[in-house]
């Protein structure tokens, strides 16, 4: 049950369910000082009386005091082992179980989703799940079930006092049940609330040079301001629900104590009671509904916590791209068999069927949104399609688990990603344990040469993030030396060139074409000029395939290849 409810691992569950133990064992070992309370107010009343049939032994009182504190530390730390250092280990868990989880979905799932709203579901929500771990979901069962255990003994020594205690408990957590649909809603606003502020710091700072250049950068900010402004009221209308309703069960169980001295003084006036027992429900009222103070908090953050796992469980719930470890294809031509692709219920690939062939590049040419770049991904299995079949040497990509495809293919996409890192370490990534020789060899063969011998330090300058310091074109080479550095047999080029003057394209052109001989080629251009000598294009349009042939024999037919040729002839 708690693994289902709270999302856990089968080991978390375990060791959660050793932590409400031990939590309700310490609990019930700090009611045990009342028996010390009860004997002291007990011979202070009998020497009131004058009856001198007990004496209080201060030393055996103190020798008690000093096992019973004994015993409170001691059930203290195996709690605190059991639920903090538990459920810090279970965040870290969680959170590397989320990440290797984002590791096997499509890349479609990205598109889906908001950046912000995966950061906070990996960081945010894994912090608060690692508090309600640690300190809610222990002390609220701990709670309760030394409650219910002291509820029992003092309903069988007497029903009546037993019943002023009890009744309360339940209607207080009623209030607490009844207010968790108001507090869910006002959650999920504040949530919305945080994550369209997030969004709109985060398009600020990367759109900044665009706001400035026009003028608009103050405009913007008024927007963002308001939407911190709307964090602010959310934020406090989230707390509002939650915490009316804790104020109200906290001063709904102080009615216990007091019905227990108004039932108790009239029983014992109707000599219906001992004054013994009256005392002694006094003193378990005073003390049995002091860990619900901070348990009705703790039951308001959990009710809040379940809007985390419901994020993190829908997460989880999504279908991953699997497949066998070993890929067993016989060559490395790729194959599209009638594919089908839609993009948030968008069709975008409409039956394409086409063959790129090993050692011949492939140019794949269209117009703006013919799906291009949907070939390319789904060629590579970023993406799986609708319908019909992608192969690779005759193997269906979706059998083979990604990563083990992927070392079948280097990529350049004509979006660069860089790490805040040296050139060197950037480059390395394309083959980990690469040598420094290998890597200087790549960035050579990619022109990189010309940009890195101005830096500071050369290949060990840090480039910072995403490469702000290099231009676009210097960006382009180094993800380039990356592809040349893998030396896979299959190369994706998505328009690679693209930010490249003519005179470095030139150069990276003839470096490519030394590199790509006798590989599988994919190559993705919006200029007719980069595919001059390819082998095979493939013109799409609408998602469809609309021509294939060589540059010559399209040029020849006067079809939609030879009107875009046309088109950027007369642009120049």
């Amino acid at each position: 049950m708690l693994k289902k409810l709270l999302a856990l691992s089968d080991q978390g569950a375990c060791k959660l369910r050793h932590g409400i133990v031990a939590t309700t064992i310490g609990h019930l070992c700090i009611m045990a000082p009342i028996s010390i309370l009860m004997m002291v107010t007990m011979g202070l009343l009998e020497k009131i009386c004058g009856d001198t049939g007990l004496t209080i032994n201060a030393y055996s009182i103190l020798m008690m005091a000093v096992a019973f504190l004994l015993l409170i530390f001691i059930t203290q730390w195996i709690q605190y082992n059991l639920t903090y250092k538990v459920a810090y280990e279970e965040s870290a868990n969680r959170r590397i179980t989320l990440a290797e989880k984002l590791r096997r979905l499509p890349l479609s799932f990205f598109g889906q989703r908001d950046l912000s709203d995966l950061t906070t579901t990996m960081m945010g929500d894994c912090s608060k799940l690692e508090r309600i771990f640690s300190n809610a979901v222990p002390s609220l069962f701990g709670t309760v079930i030394m409650f219910v255990i002291v509820a029992a003994g003092l309903l069988v020594m007497d029903w009546r006092m037993g019943l002023c205690i009890v009744l309360p408990v339940p209607v207080a957590a009623l209030i607490l049940v009844a207010a968790r649909r108001t507090q869910t809603r006002a959650e999920n606003r504040n949530y919305d609330a945080h994550r369209a502020a997030y969004d709109g710091v985060q398009e600020y700072l990367d759109a900044i040079q665009e706001l400035r250049s026009a003028g608009l950068e103050q405009e913007y900010l008024d927007g963002v301001e308001k939407k911190l402004g709307n964090v602010v009221k959310c934020a406090f209308r989230n707390e509002l629900a939650p915490g009316t309703a804790v104020t109200l069960a906290q001063l709904t169980v102080r009615f216990g104590l007091v019905a227990v001295l108004l039932i108790g003084g009239l029983l014992v006036v109707k000599n219906a009671l001992s004054i013994n027992m009256f005392i002694l429900y006094l003193l378990v009222a005073g003390r049995v509904y002091e860990p619900f103070g901070s348990c009705f908090m703790l039951m308001a953050e959990l009710f809040s916590a379940f809007v985390s796992i419901g994020r993190t469980k829908e997460m989880e719930a999504t279908v991953e791209q699997k497949g066998q470890p070993v890929c067993r294809n016989k060559g490395y031509d790729i194959e599209f068999k009638n594919v089908f692709f839609s993009y948030n219920d968008e069709p975008v690939l409409k039956g394409v069927s086409f063959v790129a062939k090993q050692g011949q590049i492939t140019a794949l040419v269209g117009p703006s949104g013919s799906g291009k770049s949907t070939v390319s991904h789904l060629a590579a299995r970023f993406w799986d399609a609708d319908e019909g079949q992608v192969l690779l040497g005759g193997v269906d990509v979706t059998t083979v688990e990604p990563e083990t495809l992927f070392q079948n293919y280097a990529i350049v996409f004509q979006d660069v990603t860089l790490f805040d890192n040296s050139i060197m370490e950037n480059i390395r990534l394309g083959k980990a344990g690469a040598t420094d020789e290998e890597v200087m060899a790549a960035a050579k063969a990619a022109r990189c040469e010309e940009f890195v011998s101005r830096l500071p330090d050369g290949y060990h300058s840090n480039i910072g993030e995403n490469g702000c310091t290099l231009s676009g074109g210097e960006r382009q080479r180094i993800s380039i030396a990356r592809a040349i550095l893998k030396d896979a047999p299959v190369i994706v080029l998505d328009e690679a060139t693209a930010s490249m003057d003519a005179e470095n394209e030139t150069l990276v052109q003839q470096a490519l074409s030394e590199l790509l001989r006798g590989k599988t080629v994919l190559v993705i251009a919006h200029r007719m000029r980069t595919i001059a000598n390819v082998d095979k294009i493939v013109v799409l349009d609408q998602g469809h395939v609309a021509e294939m042939g060589t540059p010559e024999e399209l040029l020849e037919k006067n079809g939609l290849f030879s009107r875009l040729a046309l088109s950027q002839t007369a642009c120049r």
